[in-house]
């Protein structure tokens, strides 16, 4: 007996990766062994543990985990990369005979595997000048043309990824048609699946979140910054515009004070918060979970259950 895909989304701070092992290990009990597929496009990182909340080995709990620590700081992850290695690990879940569960707050990453997303090829000549364009006047410029030209993929986005603004540029130009960051509501999944969300209310969660940033700086990522220098974290476009991280070398640099880098971090990851509730609340037929409902592993395990 075969159950169907499981997902689990919602913004950072809302305790998905504990929903995640609480439910394997559920699951489990049931005759159904599952794995956890990483749904977040910084924890592909080596070394990037602490600033991305990314679950010890110690602590999961003899569950498997897929597409963690994939990449070194160096490499630049792409959409399309990771939607062709997350469909090869379901694949290879369940030729396992287990359950594969994708846990993530990256939209984008989590919907190219939801969703049949198809990603337009590249122009170099095109995607040169925009680079030009962003050495010359910077990232604002960027973003300020593509919230011209779309802006609901500008919200999205967000003003300072620079490399994901180029690249919503460069599909816009390539297409003449928006970069398609928003997802229709009758999008229907690739597979059957069952999509789980968590959700916390503002004043909670921007208290979650803040408590996550001090804790952050607490747990040493100072300390993980500066290994990660000696891997050539300063090389990385991809990893080092991980919230934390530039916060933490701009500390380190003294730019910033200790202070000061944390309300920098802090209020980044507040607004990529409000961004993840906007983009996962437009996913069809998700069940909803409040981040501190007693009975979320019940619900989750009977919904998980009841759709074999």
């Amino acid at each position: 007996m075969t159950l169907p895909l499981l997902a689990i989304v919602g913004a950072t701070g809302t305790g998905k990766s504990e929903l995640s092992l609480d439910l394997a290990e559920e699951l489990a009990t049931a005759g159904h062994p599952a794995e956890i597929i990483n749904g977040d496009a910084m924890q592909l990182y080596r070394g990037m543990d602490i600033g991305t909340a990314k679950v010890p080995k110690e602590e999961r709990r003899g569950i498997p985990h897929q597409l963690l620590d994939v990449l070194d700081v160096t490499e630049e992850s792409s959409v399309a990369d990771y939607q062709t290695s997350a469909l090869a690990a379901i694949e290879d879940i369940r030729n396992r005979g287990a359950t594969p569960i994708l846990v993530g707050g990256s939209g984008l990453y989590v919907s190219s595997v939801l969703f049949d997303f198809r990603f337009p090829g590249t122009d170099a000549g095109i995607r040169a000048r925009w680079e030009a364009k962003l050495a010359e006047s910077g990232p604002r410029a960027l973003f300020d043309s593509l919230s011209k030209a779309d802006p609901e993929a500008a919200n999205a986005i967000g003003p300072h990824n620079a490399r994901r603004i180029i690249r919503a540029l460069e599909v816009i130009e390539l297409t003449g048609r928006p970069f398609g960051s928003g997802l229709p509501d009758d999008r229907r999944t690739r597979e059957p699946t069952i999509i789980m969300g968590l959700r916390a209310p503002r004043e909670a969660l921007v208290a979650r979140l803040g408590e996550r940033v001090r804790g952050m700086w607490r747990a040493g990522l100072i300390r993980e910054v500066r290994g990660l220098l000696d891997q050539g974290l300063e090389r990385g476009t991809t990893a080092l515009s991980a919230i934390g991280y530039a916060q933490a070398l701009s500390q380190m640099r003294g730019e910033l004070s200790e202070d000061d880098a944390v309300d920098q971090a802090f209020a980044l990851t507040r607004r990529y918060a409000r961004r993840q509730v906007g983009w996962f609340r437009r996913y069809p037929n998700t069940h909803w979970f409040e981040h501190d409902e007693p009975d979320r592993v019940r619900l989750a395990r009977a919904l998980a259950l009841g759709h074999a």
